[in-house]
């Protein structure tokens, strides 16, 4: 059902006329990790945040899926945020916003 509700964004969004594929599953395992361990460092292992916010679905609610895809791309000067647009396509990150947005159990 995560999945369904995330492409309807999509498709509502244009993304997927603009060519957006999902991940091929072994680029998901290494976001997935990414997401654990590097983005894990700041804002703590559990995602309950540390250095940096909580990432939790009840903490992402309310702020734009295009604010956030930004601020993982572009960092957030004056904060220990980095950009991680070299390491992670567009469509990478909204990818990940969702799986984000879908909780922990997403990204076991």
């Amino acid at each position: 059902m995560k999945q369904s509700l995330l492409l309807g964004c999509l498709v509502a969004t244009g993304l997927l006329q603009n060519g957006w594929a999902e991940p091929l599953p072994a680029r998901q395992t290494e976001l997935r990790n990414l997401l654990k361990n590097d983005c894990g460092a700041c804002h703590g292992l559990t995602l309950k945040g540390g250095m940096g916010p909580a990432l939790l679905p009840e903490n992402l609610a309310g702020k734009p899926d295009g604010l956030l895809v930004t601020t993982i791309l572009e960092g957030r000067k004056g904060t220990a945020m980095p950009p991680w647009k070299p390491f992670m396509k567009r469509e990478e990150v909204v990818w990940l916003v969702g799986v984000l947005r879908g909780g922990k159990s997403e990204i076991e």
